[in-house]
């Protein structure tokens, strides 16, 4: 996308703001600003795409937005909830306006055959795995830092502070919590406005939103049922956990398909079950790890308490004892929009780029941990999306009913040319649009 085409919905924004300059010029030295600074925020993004970290252990990736801010002139602070920065800019009296991202990456090998793709391994969990960008942080992190250098640039048409926040261990970690929890509305102020954006395996150039309920709940399973081991020739001198396990992973759908109203969204997945040596031998335990995800309180609460039963009567039907039962580690509320500040911006998106901003029909079953920062009483917030995929490619594919590779594939490969491009046109406009 031109970065001309923000001529109108810049005109929108400036036109309250009484400057030296005239909202055309701002608009134009915008877009040539962009225009100069985007090889450097292509390396900057294939950089952090070859040299992921996962979360708590952003210490590269953290250190690289820090040298990126502080050269823009924002006072930054490190180590905010273990690797997180806070980057502050004052301009004058005004708002505080807050723009996240992610720093981390995830556990997972990437295939994308890219020149820039990721090699990295590192222990994670006790044991050895890949880290791989495949959730679109790498972008969201350019894409950051673009917004930044635009609003720095444009700082004569606008008063107020600068809040960038830099978070680590979005990926199940709460690294939200801990930067909330590290004092990060304390020691910096409760922000007036809060953004971010989040990348979505749909054609580039496009920004989708939506007020009120975005994201769904998320709540962590892990699940210990116990048996008594033994020889595989022996099946009746054991209690074998497998087997418990297995009819749990079947039977908890009954949850989802039988109790939960079906006019209200949920699901129950079990994503690792772990247990066992060898195939003559039966482990005197199993352990299941999965998610939930819903909308609705009383339906996460009817899905949670459905799980645990069924795991309780799965142990007992087996004579086995107790399970151990976790749910809701590192859980994660619906990241939910400010209805009054979503149609302001929609209709700001809708001046930069026409037909290619839209709302989305529905909220989305996966998760964020953003609804931390907006429990914690950030007034006004928008988490907003970017499309990261070639037009005509995912035509294609939707044609042969074979979509392209969703967010955590290790196919999933965003064209960062122009989807950095539109994180930063986004984002700096929906900053201006709530500075004075």
């Amino acid at each position: 996308m031109n970065p001309r085409r923000l001529l109108p919905a810049l005109l929108l924004v400036l036109s309250a703001h009484a400057t030296a300059q005239s909202p055309a010029d701002l608009a134009a030295e915008t877009g040539h600003r962009l225009d100069a600074s985007y090889p450097r925020l292509d390396a900057l993004y294939k950089d952090i795409h070859a040299h992921p970290e996962l979360g708590f252990a952003e210490v590269r990736t953290a250190a690289l937005l820090a040298k990126q801010m502080r050269a823009l002139g924002f006072e930054v602070t490190e180590h905010i909830g273990k690797t997180g920065l806070v980057a502050i800019y004052r301009n004058g009296p005004g708002p505080t306006v807050m723009v996240r991202t992610e720093l981390d990456a995830l556990p997972l090998q990437e295939l994308t055959g890219l020149p820039y793709a990721s090699h990295v391994q590192t222990e994670w969990n006790g044991r050895q795995t890949y880290v791989m960008h495949a959730c679109g942080h790498d972008i969201h992190m350019a894409a950051w830092v673009g917004a930044a250098d635009a609003l720095i640039a444009s700082k004569s048409a606008w008063s107020g502070t600068l809040m960038f926040v830099a978070q680590p261990a979005e990926e199940g970690g709460g690294g939200a919590q801990a930067m909330i929890d590290d004092g990060l509305f304390r020691r910096f102020g409760k922000p007036d406005y809060g953004f971010a954006l989040h990348t979505a395996p749909v054609p580039y150039g496009t920004v989708q939103y939506r007020p009120g309920v975005l994201t769904s709940n998320s709540d962590d399973i892990a699940i210990t049922f116990k048996g008594r081991g033994g020889h595989g020739a022996d099946p009746s001198a054991t209690i074998d956990p497998v087997l418990i396990a297995s009819r749990f992973v079947v039977d908890v759908q009954s949850v989802v398909s039988r109790e939960k109203d079906p006019q209200e969204p949920g699901v129950v997945t079990i994503g690792a079950i772990e247990g066992g040596s060898a195939g003559n031998i039966i482990p005197d335990r199993v352990v299941l790890r999965g998610t939930v995800r819903s909308f609705d309180p009383a339906t996460r609460a009817k899905l949670k308490a459905g799980i645990e039963r069924v795991a309780r009567a799965e142990a007992a039907m087996a004579g086995a004892p107790e399970p151990e039962i976790a749910l809701g580690g590192h859980a994660y509320d619906a990241v939910v929009n400010d209805p009054a500040l979503t149609a302001e911006m929609a209709q700001v998106f809708k001046a930069a780029f026409g037909a290619r901003a839209s709302e989305l029909p529905r909220p989305g079953t996966p998760s964020e941990d953003y609804s931390a920062y907006v429990n914690a009483g950030v007034a006004k917030s928008l988490f907003f999306t970017i499309g990261v995929y070639d037009p005509a490619g995912f035509a294609a594919a939707q044609a042969e009913g074979k979509p392209l590779p969703y967010n955590h594939s290790p196919h999933f490969a965003p064209v960062p040319e122009p989807a950095i491009r539109t994180g930063v046109e986004a984002m700096t406009l929906a900053v201006l649009s709530v500075l004075h």
